[in-house]
């Protein structure tokens, strides 16, 4: 645990860079499979920034003449119905992607890091009533809500982003909520009551770097749920609204109309969910291995 004394001693100091290299190179070693997810998952972030300098052709001009082709010289993967190229479009869908899910898991970690800390410290009467609450908000069917919420409000980035947010925020803050009650009867967090600490920092200096850690790997692995999601909604065509790209959609077409005549179509963007989801997960365990104490030289 994360004490007063500890926390000192860890401050950053001449050598932090070389420490934080030796630590990646160190996980890398430790975590080969986690390592190289974290590698996919930068490599698909920078083709998300750098979608307009990627992609070799906007994501939504036709090729009338060149429907439906193969991997060529020309278009990479190939291009859809319309002309479109595969490969432009599957770069858009990236940033896509990236922006629902990050965006979504951000605001969800907040609202539960908020929830769970709050109502694990205090307990009692407060602890009770909002968690009630949260046994409500979890009982709502996930999907079924975010069909709902997005059909009033209508499709966007925005919408999916909030929406899916508050959704995974009801369980995250039950994880939270765990890893507080077991801090807060630390001796430390006794002694910082003795000396007249206000509760917000007794909160934010001695609870919060403490269930930090519990909070990353929850997140990392939300991260392919989200996706999971946000490519699902855009499969039943409660995504983001055409013509911008979103691999869900990019599925829903190749497979309900072109399967036959360019299979190819269906393949690539579920290989891309597949492969994003996968590498969430997998950086997901490795980083829970490294964090949590009792995990360490269990494997």
């Amino acid at each position: 645990m994360v004490t007063p004394d500890s926390l000192a001693l860890s401050l950053p100091t001449a050598g932090g860079a070389a420490g934080a290299w030796h630590a990646v190179v160190s996980f890398g070693r430790r975590k080969p499979v986690a390592a190289v997810s974290a590698f996919v998952i930068l490599l698909l972030l920078t083709v998300a920034v750098f979608a307009p300098q990627i992609a070799r052709y906007p994501y939504d001009e036709p090729h009338v003449r060149d429907r439906l082709q193969g991997p060529s010289v020309s278009y990479w993967l190939g291009t859809d119905g319309t002309g479109r190229d595969t490969f432009s479009r599957l770069v858009y869908g990236a940033r896509v992607t990236m922006i629902v899910s990050v965006g979504a898991v951000v605001l969800a970690t907040v609202v539960a890091g908020t929830i769970g800390i709050v109502t694990g410290y205090f307990g009692g009467l407060v602890d009770t009533a909002v968690q009630r609450l949260v046994d409500v908000w979890m009982s709502l069917p996930g999907l079924v809500l975010i069909i709902s919420v997005v059909a009033v409000f209508g499709t966007g980035i925005t919408q999916l982003l909030v929406i899916l947010g508050f959704v995974f925020a009801g369980g995250t803050s039950r994880v939270i909520r765990s890893a507080t009650i077991t801090i807060r009867s630390s001796v430390y967090i006794e002694a910082a009551h003795a000396v007249g600490a206000p509760h917000v920092r007794v909160m934010l200096r001695y609870i919060l770097p403490n269930v930090l850690p519990t909070m990353i790997v929850v997140a990392t692995v939300q991260l392919g749920a989200v996706i999971l999601v946000e490519s699902a909604l855009s499969f039943l065509g409660y995504g983001v609204p055409p013509p911008f790209p979103s691999w869900g959609a990019m599925l829903n077409t190749s497979t309900t109309q072109h399967m036959l005549k360019q299979p190819m179509l269906s393949v690539w963007p579920g290989l891309a969910i597949t492969c994003t989801v996968f590498s969430f997960n997998m950086l997901g365990d490795g980083l829970r291995d490294v964090l949590d104490p009792r995990m360490r030289g269990s494997r």
